[in-house]
């Protein structure tokens, strides 16, 4: 059986839920619409709105041939193919078939590009949807072909509406029989979205129909605490998820790492906000323990960013494996971390004049720079002065970790430091 929002799926634009402002009477996409007139357009609204919906709703009242993309599984081998089989579909004076891209921000610059002269020549109207502020997410080149139409959150009536509304309509909900006496919670757990307070309300339903109860916040609590175990990349195990990969990563767990990766992917993350994770955690989980971690890191979020998905995993999983199983030291993230707090304590102590700049004549007199020993004119390339001021001079924040890269630099501070190492 589809899921109940599929199986709610409005049929007309007087069906659908919200976003007034763009499909009410008299609204500017309204009219054009009832003139029947598409541009080519982005949808840039939270999830569960009803973006795809809509565009699916514009394409039929116009009588257009629909090709439908997800960005987080299209590559450019896919747009490409849609917008020939797009091509085909033009005969004479026809109107130019819709294509949708779902999340197009997740779309590489190269996918992007690919779409460009199909919406250029009228190929194709474009329809993007996407959950991010498409001017920093969309090409430059293509964003000035398409309007952008911003969609707001569903209000709370308009929830509670959609749920009495699912109750009478679907032919499943009506044969439980289901009495709701309280809506807040299930308003609650959807946070806004269409999508998640209809997989809520299945579940209730359910529920209550086999323990013969309505419907009330204590069950949509209870039930939704136990059974809506999803990824959910804006609620609570967003965090709970990237926290385990992170732990993973740094507990040396590749697969363990890989699994949560696997979640996340499939969960539809964003792909750079994982791979920002990623910067993170080379650093300060890996460290001068292998710095080349945080190279690879870097290298990765560039990577992903030109390819995108689906091909992105596979970097996103190379770069997760090289951290999992690289050697791990904390010792510059403890190290800066106790270093800001002696800042806080001490405050702002002075710079000690020889490592004062002195670019004036005024500034030599008054001792700026005097006695500051130059350390490659030194043996070693290495001068032992006082490099802090007052009392940092002795402090000892870089603590090496016990690792062989470490270890040899260890042996390199005892050498130039014997006081602190």
């Amino acid at each position: 059986m589809l899921p109940l929002a599929e199986r709610l799926r409005p049929k007309t634009l007087d069906e659908y839920v919200g976003q007034t402002h763009l499909v009410g009477a008299g609204s500017v996409l309204r009219r054009s619409l009832d003139a029947g007139r598409l541009p080519s357009l982005i949808l840039w609204g939270p999830p569960g709105v009803g973006k795809t919906s809509l565009a699916h709703l514009m394409a039929k009242q116009l009588e257009r041939h629909f090709f439908e993309l997800s960005a987080i599984s299209a590559g450019v081998k896919d747009v490409r193919e849609s917008i020939e089989s797009a091509r085909k579909q033009r005969f004479f004076n026809t109107p130019a078939p819709v294509l949708f891209i779902d999340e197009i921000h997740r779309f590489s610059k190269s996918q992007q590009d690919a779409l460009l002269g199909a919406v250029e020549r009228g190929t194709v109207v474009l329809i993007g949807a996407t959950t991010e502020n498409p001017s920093f997410e969309v090409i430059p080149a293509l964003l000035s072909r398409c309007q952008v139409y911003i969609l707001e959150p569903l209000s709370g009536e308009q929830l509670v509406a959609m749920v009495d509304e699912a109750l009478r309509r679907d032919e499943f909900l009506r044969k439980l029989n289901v009495e709701v006496r309280a809506y807040e919670a299930l308003i609650r757990v959807s946070g806004g979205d269409a999508r998640k307070l209809y997989n809520a309300l299945e579940l209730v339903a359910e529920e209550a129909h086999a323990t013969q109860v309505p419907v009330d916040d204590d069950l949509v609590q209870r039930v939704i605490q136990n059974n809506l175990a999803r990824y959910d990349k804006t609620g609570e195990q967003h965090f709970d998820i990237i926290s385990a990969f992170i732990k993973s990563i740094r507990g040396s767990d590749p697969n363990a790492a890989l699994y949560w990766l696997a979640r996340m992917l499939a969960g539809g993350e964003d792909i750079k906000f994982i791979a920002r994770r990623l910067v993170i955690s080379s650093s300060e989980d890996i460290g001068m323990a292998n710095p080349n971690a945080l190279l690879l890191a870097t290298t990765t979020m560039q990577a992903v960013q030109m390819v995108g998905m689906p091909e992105a995993r596979i970097i996103l999983s190379q770069c997760v494996v090289y951290l999992a199983t690289s050697p791990k030291s904390n010792a510059s993230y403890s190290a800066i971390n106790e270093a800001m707090g002696f800042v806080h304590q001490t405050g702002d102590l002075p710079v000690p004049l020889h490592l004062r700049n002195a670019p004036t004549k005024l500034m030599k007199d008054i001792g700026y720079g005097a006695d500051y020993a130059y350390s490659h004119a030194q043996a070693g390339n290495f001068s032992q002065q006082a490099y802090a001021p007052g009392e940092a001079q002795a402090q000892t924040f870089y603590k090496p970790g016990n690792n062989p890269a470490e270890a040899t630099l260890l042996e390199r501070l005892k050498n130039w430091w014997p006081k602190k190492y």
